[in-house]
């Protein structure tokens, strides 16, 4: 990595870490890569709200000014997992739970689409439940996009097995599968390859599991097992190589973060541990192809860390920020290449940093959007 990056900058809200009272429009932060940059180059953020998907948009590339909140009413929408494909399309899925006027309660998964920056969402379509069984549901849907722009949602089934449901390339969508393999204890952090692969990674009892698309749009094979003790909910994946991810997580002994691939020895970065899943971004920093990640802490602060892309072990800096969060931040590039960080607030409020000037990746003034 050479010398070490300039140290990212925050300014506190509402006193730093004191929690402040719920006031903004978002009841939650999103999973997946909920900060998405369109064609147009500009950003827009999503998170959910108590009535469905509150999104902000740039006004104009780079910002700093942002439009919003604007909310897509999904009524019964209590989890949301955001998508990007190859394309820029933006993929929403969603746990969606609802009450029938004898009182049942029923659970299904949804799925909708956004084509263009600002434009509306498609219809939801339901995608129903793999297990027929509204308890058995997973608290959020994981996925990816192929190269060709085909959907694939995958869950954690009733048995604990992995369940599968993806379309094809027309847009029809075949029918839940089972992916072969034993149980897993954990939601599964998929990623979609330039190649046009999917592979996805799970925790299991026996350690970790890993299953992968022998061509694009083909079948999963039997999924390689291997003797790794990620703490549950933290991996995520970045192709740092052609048709080759790394996965990043918590480690269950140390606490510190882990950077693996398929083939080698985990890599100790360091850190501390992530209380949910990672962000991840690779982009170059002072002509240094570098991987950028940022994740909430057990205390609730937000933490960004980066280091070379498949050098690791050259060194991976951590810096603990004065912003806390609800759930995991955010990492894009926008519009100029600058890399931008979003969290949502203790106060249901988006907050953005961006890039500055200068070494490293030190990041502006907070920026709190409107609510």
């Amino acid at each position: 990595m050479g010398k070490r990056p300039a140290h990212p900058t925050g300014v506190p809200v509402n006193g730093g870490r004191t929690p402040a009272e719920p006031s903004g429009p978002a009841s939650g932060a999103a999973h997946g890569t909920w900060l998405t940059r369109g064609k147009d180059g500009k950003l827009t953020l999503y998170a959910l709200a108590p009535d469905g998907v509150v999104r902000w948009m740039e006004t104009t590339v780079g910002g700093p000014d942002w439009s919003g909140p604007h909310v897509v009413p999904v009524p019964g929408l209590t989890r949301l997992t955001v998508l990007q494909g190859a394309n820029s399309y933006v993929h929403f899925l969603g746990r969606r739970e609802r009450t029938g006027a004898d009182g049942a309660r029923s659970v299904d998964i949804v799925h909708a689409v956004q084509y263009q920056t600002g434009l509306a969402f498609s219809d939801w379509r339901s995608l129903g439940s793999p297990s027929g069984e509204a308890a058995a549901l997973p608290s959020e849907p994981a996925g990816a996009v192929a190269r060709d722009g085909s959907v694939h949602v995958v869950v954690r089934g009733d048995r604990g097995g992995l369940k599968l449901r993806r379309e094809t390339p027309n847009g029809k969508w075949r029918a839940w599968e089972q992916l072969p393999g034993g149980d897993v204890h954990s939601p599964p952090a998929a990623v979609a390859l330039s190649d046009g692969r999917i592979e996805v990674c799970a925790r299991a009892e026996t350690g970790v599991l890993v299953w992968r698309q022998s061509e694009p749009g083909g079948d999963f094979t039997v999924p390689r097992a291997f003797s790794l003790r990620p703490v549950p909910g933290t991996a995520t994946a970045l192709e740092t190589g052609p048709g080759r991810p790394t996965f990043f997580w918590s480690d269950s002994e140390t606490d510190g973060a882990v950077a693996w691939r398929v083939g080698d020895w985990p890599i100790a970065l360091g850190g501390t541990a992530a209380d949910g899943p990672y962000a991840a971004l690779r982009t170059s920093l002072d002509g240094f192809d570098c991987a950028v990640l940022a994740h909430r802490g057990r205390g609730g602060a937000a933490v960004l860390g980066m280091g070379g892309v498949e050098k690791e072990a050259d060194g991976f800096w951590w810096y603990e920020l004065p912003e806390t969060c609800q759930g995991a931040p955010a990492l894009a590039l926008d519009g100029r290449g600058r890399v931008v960080m979003a969290l949502i607030g203790p106060d249901g409020r988006p907050r953005v940093a961006r890039q500055g000037d200068g070494d490293g990746l030190a990041l502006t003034r907070w920026h709190t959007l409107e609510g």
